[in-house]
């Protein structure tokens, strides 16, 4: 989120610094899945159409910046299937089919969640997992989470108005005195807009009185990165939380787990070999892949599981940009665009969900909801 955020602040001709503790986007970001899945098209509300409107318009941001760096992204507008085991499952996705139909568009672009017989494809997913049928979802794509990673970062090293800093620790933010302080001396700022993944949270726990609960916490994955002869245009396949996503060059990436408590946040385990067997069992065709990366990190959960941005309601200048957990790739662009628009004091382009704000968090965190 902070690498948009940047990006943003570049487009708009706002002096930036962005600081990282370590390496750019080598925390949750630098993971090998990246899934870009819609929430299921029932039950339609503001959150819903945020969403579908960000991962509609993602296409065109990623394939300026393409442009403007000449390195790819690895994205696609894949699709996704979904396989009904059971005949219950077809019934409900019907429904959701005719939801889609309601509300899977964007300007000329319709969308789709089909409910077919068979799969759209053929040598991909087992027939035999969809005695039901098969979701064949047409708005779900993917990105290479470390080729966008580079992708934006390449734009900011050449960028006029950021500056960059790496390998910096934040150890303490005064946002009243406009100062941060950091393992290199004082930062001072005007607007501090805080994007530390899961280590925002105790800092903002430290900055809002009369917490009941933190205002967030780590929640480790685990993925794997398979070497395999397919095709980089097969649909992502999605089953009880496992992810099978194809990716340029032969690779497809597994995952992952959701894990609120751990020993070693990144090793792997039997749980990540556990979804290997899954996938292998699911795509025949990845039987005897070979694993190539076994890949462990910590995603940010907010207290109301939404994304977390906006200004700390008791220190102004300073803007929270976190949370996200599973759907941060998919939203990064325009929550990073809002966060240096509030900065900035001009309107965002889209309208955050009420639900998204610090503020509400913090009253949830507060139990005042």
């Amino acid at each position: 989120m902070g690498l948009w955020a940047a990006v943003h602040a570049e487009r708009l001709g706002v002096d930036t610094m962005l600081v990282d503790a370590g390496r750019f986007g080598r925390g949750a970001s630098g993971g090998v899945l990246g899934a870009l899945m819609p929430h299921m098209p029932d039950r339609w509300g503001g959150k819903k159409q945020f969403q579908l409107e960000a991962l509609v318009v993602l296409e065109d941001e990623i394939a300026a910046l393409e442009e403007a760096t000449g390195l790819p992204a690895g994205y696609r507008r894949s699709t996704r299937l979904i396989p009904l085991p059971k005949p219950h499952l077809r019934k409900i996705a019907l429904g959701h089919s005719e939801d889609a139909e309601r509300h899977w568009h964007h300007g000329e672009r319709h969308f789709h969640w089909h409910v077919l017989d068979a799969p759209p494809v053929d040598s991909w997913i087992d027939p035999d997992a969809g005695m039901s049928g098969f979701v064949h979802d047409t708005l779900a794509a993917r990105v290479a989470p470390r080729a966008l990673v580079d992708v934006l970062t390449a734009f900011l090293r050449k960028a006029r108005h950021v500056r960059l800093a790496e390998e910096v620790e934040i150890e303490r933010i005064e946002p009243d005195s406009g100062r941060a302080r950091s393992s290199r001396g004082d930062i001072r700022f005007s607007r501090c807009i805080l994007s530390a993944g899961h280590r925002s949270f105790p800092m903002l726990d430290g900055l809002t009185q009369d917490l009941a609960s933190p205002l967030g916490q780590p929640v480790k994955g685990q993925a794997a990165l398979l070497k395999a002869d397919i095709d980089a245009g097969l649909p992502v396949i999605f089953r009880d939380g496992l992810y099978i996503v194809p990716h340029e060059g032969g690779q497809v990436a597994v995952g992952s787990t959701s894990e609120n408590s751990f020993d070693d946040p990144f090793s792997t385990d039997h749980q990540l070999e556990t979804l290997l067997v899954a996938a292998r069992t699911l795509v025949p065709a990845l039987a005897d892949a070979e694993v190539v990366e076994r890949w462990a990190g910590l995603r940010p959960k907010a207290i109301d599981r939404d994304p977390m941005v906006g200004p700390h309601p008791d220190h102004p200048s300073l803007i929270a940009l976190t949370g996200g957990f599973k759907v941060s790739f998919g939203l990064a662009h325009r929550l990073g665009e809002a966060a240096v628009r509030d900065a900035i004091g001009i309107e965002p382009v889209l309208a955050l969900p009420k639900d998204f704000s610090l503020t509400n968090h913090i009253n949830v965190a507060s139990n005042k909801m």
